[in-house]
Order: structure tokens, then C-alpha cells, then sequence
């Protein structure tokens, strides 16, 4: 039986990975389909899947996002650019030698269950060459789940006979696709508010449309970062929810008012059962008339026509869809992860019940970073797999996925936007608890470690 581990993806949940097998001394495979590391902070990534935009900064504070093994350069700003994180993940692989363990420019085609809880996985290179199969004790997928743009559903009526251009946020990049047109940008996410302020300096007119209301939350309040406040006394200590959104709610309504002073809808829910959107610059563009605030799309009544739920109408040349993404794994069938409606049954947000050798990291989505998170699940898979520590049965699992499933549709707004939502600290508390579940006698073996075995294709 082979020990070592095939990791998916070299975004920044490949490369947390990489980083803790190579610590525990766990031999490992990373396959990227790109010729670079940073997944979705790699500007124009050559693997085709990245959504990063020119103007694009984090809406994390570098503080709260950088890896506990290598914290970000204190230069830095308190946002940088994807730029700098794109420079900051190569520092990284470089800092502990992960480079030369990367296959760049290899996809992955297949992973398939084999005997002993193994899997075959079967790559190709991206430039031409024969398929190879390897046959590995374990796979930690890591392949991001910002790449593959969910559109409308259902499509509006009249949508396909709209004689303006339909764009979504995964494809926008530069505002010179705004320039001299009448701009819509649908949705009220942290990609909507970036192109739909980078549209109102830009555009002729600029839209925003939205189902419903968000709490739209400054980076910066009192000149500290906003994420660094909130998470003062919540990173030493449980806070209830309610003493949480007591809060931020009061302290938002200090610095900048209501919503509804800005021209912006009511939120229809309570701060925290979202998603918040982070923007500084949002509220002063609607402010200033700059940007004119639309419900939801209606229809498409003919022509460059935008009907809204209000019965208001537009002539809109561009509509810029920021709705979302599919959950998808296209080297994995349905049958072994199911990720209908974006929902998949992971253990801790990391394990199928049914597959304990199959791992996922940075498959989640907190009020925060992902990536101290995706670490930390880093560090959990090695102390599985090292035989540190063991799962529950799958009874056990799926007991405890049914239960966070109904913990979040009570906590969150039903939306495909939710079904990974995770709270930071509570989550982090939670893998460290599982990190001291020991193996009993018989239950939980290690993964043994040692050479590959190669499998025809």
C-alpha cells in the first residue's frame, strides 16, 4: 500500500497543505494545472480559473489572513493587492522548499476510489502528453471554489433575446469594458461593490441591483481595521452570537448610519445571518447619486430594456452578473461527493463520511479569512493520517453534518451563498478538539508512508 498523498491545486489551500505534510514528514504530490502557485490571487492565472479583477485588495486584513508559519511582512499594507499576495504565496513555497514538489502544468483528469480506501488518480500534462495514473493512500482536494461562475437561476425572462452584453464578475477584469456604456451590476457582494464603484468613475451610468439588502461594512473604523476590532475578544474567548451583533450593530450605526440613509433597501435580516459586504468606498458612491441603487431584475422586456421589481425600467448596455459560484469538482464523480445545490456532506468541512482518506481543505466560508482555516484543517489531515488522532464512525459524521446543517439554516439566510459558511473562532475551537481525539487500539491505523505505485492508465 502506498503512503504518499496527492494534493489538488497549488492555490493557497494547496499550499497550507504542502507546507504541513512536509513538516510532518508525510510524502505528498501536488498537482497544478497553472505554471505559477496562488490559484485565485494569481492575476490572469494561466490555469484559467482565476477571479481576480486589476483593482483587486483583500477585504481581510493582512493580520487576520496570513499563514501561522509564515506571517505577512510587516511593509505590507493592512490590504494589499492581489499582486503582493500573489508575491507572498511564492515566499512562501520558496521559504520552505515546496516549489520542486509541485507539478505545474499538470491537470488532474480523475480520482477514483480503489481497494484499502486508496484512490487512482489520473493526470495529463497540460501541454500534450500521455495520461499516467498514480495510485495514492490519500488525496486532499484543494482546487478552489471561486472558478467556476454560477449565472442567474432561473435565467431572468426575456434573457436570451437581451441585445446588451451579459458579463459575469469571474470574467471581468479591466473597467475599460465599462467605459461609454450604461452599466448594471447585479448582486450586492464584496466583487459587486468593487465593479460598481470602478463603474461609477467609468461608465456613463452605473446600476446596482440586489434581491435584498446588506450590511455594508467599512474596512476601517477608527482607524484600525474593522476585522481587527471584532476579533479582539472573540480570538481569546466564545462570544455569543447576540453580544457580537450588539456590537458591531451599534458601532456600525455610529460611523455611518443606517442603510437606508444611504438609499440602500433595509437588510430583511440580522447582522451576521449573511454574508456582510466590505466596502469603504460603496456608500459615498450612492451618496453622491453616482451610483443609482435598483431592485432585482424583472425581465428583459426587449431590446437594452431592464425591467426591475419595481416596474422601473433602463436602458443597460452591460450587465455584469456578480451571482455567484457552482461548487464543482470535475475530477470527482457525483457519486462519490455530491455537491448538489453547492451543498457537499463533509465531516468538519473536510471529511465524507464514506471516504475517510478523502480530504478537502478551503472548502468554506467564513466571516474572515480562509486561509488560517484551511491551515488548520491542514494540520488535522496530517494528524489523521500520521494515526495522531482518529474519525468517528460515519455514523457519527453524518449525525454531526445533519446537526451543523441545521445549526446554519437557523443562523443563515437560505442561500447557495451559505452552504459553507463556517463562524472563524467556533470552527478553529472545533479542529482542535478533533486534533485530541486519539486513536483507540485497533481503530484509526496511520497511514503508512513510503513510495508511489503506479497504476495503467
Amino acid at each position: 500500500m502506498t503512503g504518499r498523498v496527492c494534493v489538488i491545486g497549488a492555490g493557497s489551500a494547496g499550499i497550507a497543505a504542502a507546507q504541513v505534510l512536509a513538516a510532518r514528514g508525510l510524502p505528498f504530490d501536488v498537482y497544478e494545472k497553472g505554471s505559477q502557485v496562488g490559484g485565485n490571487w494569481r492575476y490572469r492565472n494561466d490555469n484559467g480559473q482565476s477571479a481576480a479583477y486589476r483593482s483587486l485588495h483583500i477585504n481581510t486584513s493582512r493580520r487576520l489572513m496570513e499563514f501561522r508559519a509564515f506571517p505577512m511582512p510587516d511593509d505590507l499594507p493592512d490590504f494589499p493587492s492581489h499582486f503582493q499576495i500573489a508575491a507572498y504565496f511564492d515566499a512562501f513555497v520558496d521559504r520552505f522548499g515546496l516549489r520542486e514538489r509541485i507539478r505545474f502544468r499538470t491537470e488532474v483528469l480523475t480520482v477514483r476510489p480503489a481497494p484499502g480506501d486508496a484512490w487512482d488518480v489520473t493526470t495529463r500534462p497540460v501541454d500534450g502528453g500521455e495520461e499516467t495514473t498514480t495510485r495514492y493512500r490519500a488525496v486532499i482536494v484543494a482546487n478552489g471554489h471561486h472558478w467556476d461562475p454560477r449565472w442567474p437561476e432561473p435565467a431572468f425572462p426575456g434573457q436570451e433575446d437581451y441585445a446588451g452584453e451579459l458579463l459575469h464578475a469571474h470574467a471581468y477584469d479591466t473597467p475599460d469594458v465599462l467605459e461609454g456604456k450604461r452599466v448594471l451590476v447585479l448582486g450586492i457582494g464584496n466583487s459587486a461593490t468593487d465593479i460598481a464603484v470602478e463603474s461609477s468613475r467609468t461608465a456613463d451610468a452605473t446600476f446596482l441591483a440586489m434581491r435584498r439588502g446588506a450590511y455594508v461594512v467599512p474596512k476601517y473604523v477608527l482607524g484600525r481595521p474593522m476585522d481587527e476590532i471584532q476579533s479582539g475578544l472573540a480570538s481569546r474567548m466564545p462570544v455569543p452570537l447576540a453580544v457580537q451583533r450588539l456590537g458591531a450593530t451599534a458601532l456600525l450605526r455610529v460611523v455611518q448610519g443606517r442603510m437606508t440613509d444611504y438609499g440602500l433597501p433595509q437588510p430583511d435580516h440580522k447582522m451576521f445571518q449573511a454574508h456582510p459586504t466590505i466596502s469603504s468606498e460603496l456608500l459615498g458612491r450612492v451618496g453622491h447619486g453616482d451610483i443609482g441603487v435598483k431592485p432585482t431584475i424583472a425581465a428583459f422586456p426587449g431590446g437594452r430594456t431592464v425591467r426591475f421589481a419595481d416596474g422601473s425600467e433602463e436602458q443597460i448596455d452591460l450587465v455584469v452578473c456578480c451571482t455567484g459560484y457552482r461548487i464543482t469538482f470535475p475530477f470527482l464523480e457525483e457519486s462519490v461527493v455530491s455537491t448538489r445545490d453547492n451543498h457537499v456532506d463533509l465531516y468538519r468541512r473536510v471529511v465524507p463520511p464514506d471516504h475517510p482518506t478523502l480530504f478537502f481543505v478551503g472548502l468554506l466560508q467564513p466571516i474572515g479569512a480562509v486561509m488560517p482555516l484551511a491551515e488548520a484543517q491542514a494540520w488535522w489531515i496530517a494528524d489523521l493520517l500520521a494515526g495522531d488522532c482518529r474519525l468517528p464512525s460515519p455514523r457519527a459524521m453524518r449525525r454531526a453534518i445533519a446537526r451543523d446543517d441545521r445549526r446554519m439554516a437557523r443562523r443563515y439566510v437560505a442561500s447557495k451563498r451559505h452552504t459553507i459558511q463556517v463562524d472563524f473562532y467556533d470552527y478553529l475551537r472545533g479542529l482542535r478538539r478533533e486534533r485530541t481525539r486519539r486513536r483507540t487500539p485497533g481503530r484509526g491505523a496511520p497511514v503508512p508512508v513510503g513510495g508511489r505505485e503506479r497504476v495503467a492508465a
